[in-house]
C-alpha cells in the first residue's frame, strides 16, 4: 500500500493567541466548536455568517466575541492572525482561504484539511499541560478515544506537578548557579509524581536549596587574597556587612562585597510567617558560599534559623547593639498614648502577640519592607504606629517623630536581635578561626548561644510567637523568654540565671528554661500557633556519615516531623535531650556504625523505636547491630525510603 496524504508528517506548533484577532466565517455547530476553542485560548474572536446560531449569539450577548450577521467580505480578514472557514459551502470556504492568505493570515478550512495552513486537533488540558491528538483526518472517532484515554491517564496530579515545576524553574533561575540549573531541574522532573504534587511553594524552595547544596563543595577560602562577603541588598544589610568588613580589615582580612536578593526580599507583601521557611533571608547567601561565589556571609543574627545546615558554621557573633524593640509614631508620643482602635503595623508574630497582650484594643496589621520603607509608610499614614528594632534604626541613623523603646520584660526581643553573625563553610576552619579572633564579642556570643539554644529546644522559628533575651550581670547570665498565643490572649514568661563562662553552660541555660516553659504550657501554645504536618510529634534519629546536607531530614521535617541528625554519640545525646526517638533511620550500612555508644544504650533500654533501613545492605547491618528493620525501602533510593518511612510512621499512629 502506498502512503496517502493523511500520512504526511505535520509540523506541530503551539501558538499564543491571547489578544490576537481570529476570524471565524460560519455560524453553525462546526463554527461554534472552533470559536469555543479560540476563546478558551484567549483569542479576540469575530464571527461572520449570514445566519448565526443561538449559542454563538449568546456568547456575543455576553461580550465574549463580535458577530456580523451577513455574507463574508474580503475585508473581514484584515489584521487577523488566524482565519477559520467553517461555512459548510466549499466555494465560500475556498474564497475565505484565498482572502486569508492574501492578507498574510494563517487559515483553516474546516471542510478540507489539505487546503489548510493549520489544524485544530482534539486537546486534553490539565492545568498548564496541553496534549493534542491529530489523526490526520483519518478517524475523528479514534482521535476522541485517544483524547479520552489521555484524560484518564493524565489527571489533576500532572497539572499540580507541572505547576510545581514551573515555580521551581523561577526559583532555580533566581538562586542557583547557571551551570547547575539544568541538572537540578532534570532531577526534580524525575521525582515521583505524588511527591511533586505534594510540594507546596515553601517546601519546594527548601528542597531546591538542599539539592543545590549537594553540588560539589566550593574550594576553600584563599586567605592570601581578598575575600568575598555575601550580604542581602537592603540598605541595612549592606551597612551591617560593611561594619563587619571594616573590623575584619583591621585584622588584615580584606574583602569585597556580593549583594544578593533573598526570598524574603523578593516577597515584600506577605507576612514573614506566611513565607513558611525560617531561612527566607539566609538561603541565597548560603548558596553563594556553597558555590564558591563568596567566602563568608554577614547576617542579622535574628534572621538565622536555630540550627544551621551541616555544611555551614557560625564563625563569630559580633558586638551587640541595643536589642530592644522601639515604638515609632508621627502623631502619638507613646504606645500607651495610642487611642483605642489605632492601627499598629508589624509583620512579626512575636511582636504582634506581645503587643496585643498589652493593648488588645488596638488593630495590628501586617507591614513588610525595609526599615526606610516602613518608616515611609508610617509617614504616609498607613499606620498610626509601627514597631522596629532599635539596632536597625541606630545603624542607619533613622528615626520617627516619636520613639520609645519597650523594655524586654514587656516586649521580649527576637533571638539574636541587635547582633551580627558571620557564617562560613564548615570545612573552612582556618578562616573561621581568623574571623572569630577579629570579630567575636565573647559576652554577646555566650548570650546568643543561650538564646539560640532556647529557640532550638522549643523548636520555634520566624513563624512562632517566641522571644528570648540574655544579658550578663557580672558573670551570671540572665535569660528571659516568652512563648505566646498568636492573638496575645495567653503569654507565658520565664526567667533563669546561671554562672556562664562557656558555650556548654550557655546551651544548658537556654535548654533548661525552654523545658520549663514547655512543661508549663508552652508546648500547647506552640502547637496552636504553628501549622502541623502529618508527622507532627514524631521524633526521628538520623545517624549522619557525610558532611553534606541530608535530603532525608528536610523531607521528613516538611511533613511536620522532628529530625535529630547526629554524627556521633555526643551529638545524638545533645539533640535528643534525654528523649527516645520514635523512628531510627539507617540510610546506609555506615550509618549503623556512626552511633555505637548510643545504640548500645538504646538496646539495653525497654523502649524500641521503629527501625527503617534503605535497601537490603542497610537492613542487614542494622540486624547485625541488634536492630532488625521494621521497614525496608524497596529501592536504595531516597524518595522511596522517605515514602516508606512516612507510611510506616503514620500507620504506627493509627
Amino acid at each position: 500500500m502506498g502512503n496517502d496524504a493523511s500520512d504526511a508528517v505535520r509540523y506541530a506548533l503551539a501558538l499564543d493567541v491571547r489578544g490576537r484577532v481570529a476570524v471565524v466565517v460560519g455560524g453553525g455547530r462546526v463554527a461554534e466548536r472552533k470559536v469555543r476553542g479560540l476563546l478558551e485560548a484567549g483569542a479576540d474572536v469575530t464571527v461572520v455568517a449570514p445566519a448565526i446560531a443561538a449559542p454563538l449569539s449568546a456568547l456575543a450577548a455576553r461580550g465574549e466575541l463580535r458577530t456580523f450577521e451577513r455574507a463574508f467580505e474580503t475585508a473581514d480578514v484584515a489584521g487577523a492572525l488566524l482565519v477559520v472557514a467553517a461555512t459548510g459551502d466549499a466555494t465560500v470556504n475556498a474564497a475565505v482561504v484565498s482572502a486569508a492568505r492574501a492578507a498574510g493570515a494563517l487559515c483553516n478550512d474546516a471542510s478540507d484539511g489539505e487546503h489548510s495552513d493549520f489544524i485544530t486537533p482534539l486537546v486534553h488540558r490539565s492545568g498548564p499541560i496541553s496534549i493534542a491528538v491529530d489523526t490526520g483526518g483519518t478517524s475523528p472517532s479514534f482521535a476522541r478515544r485517544i483524547r479520552d484515554e489521555l484524560r484518564a491517564q493524565f489527571d489533576g496530579r500532572y497539572a499540580t506537578a507541572a505547576r510545581t515545576l514551573g515555580r521551581a524553574r523561577n526559583y532555580v533561575l533566581a538562586t542557583v548557579a547557571p551551570e547547575a540549573r539544568s541538572a537540578l531541574m532534570d532531577a526534580l522532573a524525575r521525582r515521583d509524581l505524588a511527591e511533586l504534587a505534594a510540594l507546596d511553594p515553601i517546601r519546594l524552595e527548601d528542597e531546591i536549596d538542599r539539592m543545590a547544596g549537594e553540588a560539589a563543595p566550593a574550594p576553600p577560602a584563599k586567605l592570601d587574597g581578598p575575600l568575598v562577603c555575601a550580604t542581602r541588598k537592603s540598605a541595612l544589610a549592606m551597612h551591617q556587612a560593611r561594619l563587619a568588613m571594616a573590623r575584619l580589615a583591621v585584622a588584615g582580612i580584606v574583602s569585597s562585597i556580593l549583594p544578593l536578593t533573598t526570598t524574603g526580599d523578593r516577597d515584600q507583601e506577605r507576612p514573614i510567617e506566611a513565607l513558611g521557611s525560617d531561612n527566607v533571608f539566609v538561603t541565597e547567601l548560603e548558596n553563594a558560599l556553597r558555590e564558591g561565589r563568596a567566602d563568608y556571609a554577614v547576617h542579622s543574627c535574628k534572621d538565622l534559623p536555630s540550627s544551621l545546615p551541616a555544611d555551614m558554621r557560625l564563625a563569630a557573633i559580633g558586638p551587640r547593639e541595643d536589642a530592644r524593640d522601639v515604638f515609632c509614631s508621627e502623631r502619638f508620643a507613646s504606645f500607651e498614648a495610642l487611642p483605642s482602635g489605632a492601627v499598629v503595623g508589624t509583620s512579626s508574630p512575636r511582636r504582634r502577640a506581645q503587643l496585643a497582650a498589652l493593648r488588645p484594643d488596638l488593630a495590628y496589621v501586617p507591614l513588610r519592607g525595609n526599615v526606610d520603607t516602613r518608616l515611609r509608610k508610617l509617614r504616609d499614614g498607613e499606620c498610626d504606629a509601627i514597631v522596629l528594632a532599635a539596632a536597625g534604626l541606630a545603624r542607619l541613623g533613622l528615626r520617627a517623630t516619636h520613639m520609645a523603646p519597650f523594655e524586654p520584660s514587656a516586649l521580649t526581643p527576637a533571638v539574636g536581635q541587635g547582633a551580627l553573625a558571620i557564617e562560613v563553610r564548615a570545612p573552612d576552619e582556618e578562616l573561621a578561626a581568623r574571623v572569630h579572633d577579629a570579630f567575636s564579642d565573647p559576652d554577646a556570643e555566650l548570650a546568643i548561644v543561650a538564646e539560640r539554644a532556647f529557640l532550638r529546644a522549643v523548636r520555634g522559628g520566624c513563624r512562632a510567637p517566641v522571644g528570648a533575651y540574655a544579658i550578663f550581670a557580672g558573670r551570671d547570665l540572665r535569660l528571659q523568654a516568652v512563648i505566646a498565643s498568636l492573638d496575645g490572649s495567653e503569654v507565658l514568661r520565664g526567667e533563669s540565671a546561671a554562672r556562664v563562662e562557656n558555650d556548654v553552660a550557655a546551651e544548658s541555660l537556654g535548654t533548661e528554661l525552654a523545658g520549663r516553659l514547655l512543661a508549663e504550657g508552652g508546648d500547647r501554645l506552640l502547637a496552636r500557633a504553628l501549622p502541623a504536618g502529618p508527622l507532627a510529634g514524631v521524633l526521628f534519629l538520623l545517624p549522619r556519615t557525610q558532611e553534606r546536607p541530608s535530603r532525608i531530614a528536610p523531607a521528613l521535617r516538611s511533613a511536620g516531623g522532628e529530625v535529630v541528625e547526629a554524627a556521633d554519640d555526643d551529638e545524638a545525646a545533645r539533640g535528643l535531650e534525654r528523649r527516645r526517638p520514635d523512628v531510627l533511620l539507617f540510610p546506609s550500612s555506615g550509618s549503623v556504625r556512626a552511633l555505637p555508644g548510643y545504640l548500645a544504650e538504646l538496646r539495653a533500654s525497654e523502649v524500641r523505636p521503629l527501625v527503617a533501613a534503605m535497601g537490603p545492605a542497610s537492613a542487614a547491618a542494622a540486624a547485625s547491630a541488634g536492630f532488625p528493620a521494621d521497614v525496608v525501602a524497596p529501592d536504595a533510593e531516597i524518595a522511596a525510603f522517605v515514602q516508606s518511612v512516612t507510611r510506616a510512621a503514620l500507620k504506627g499512629r493509627e
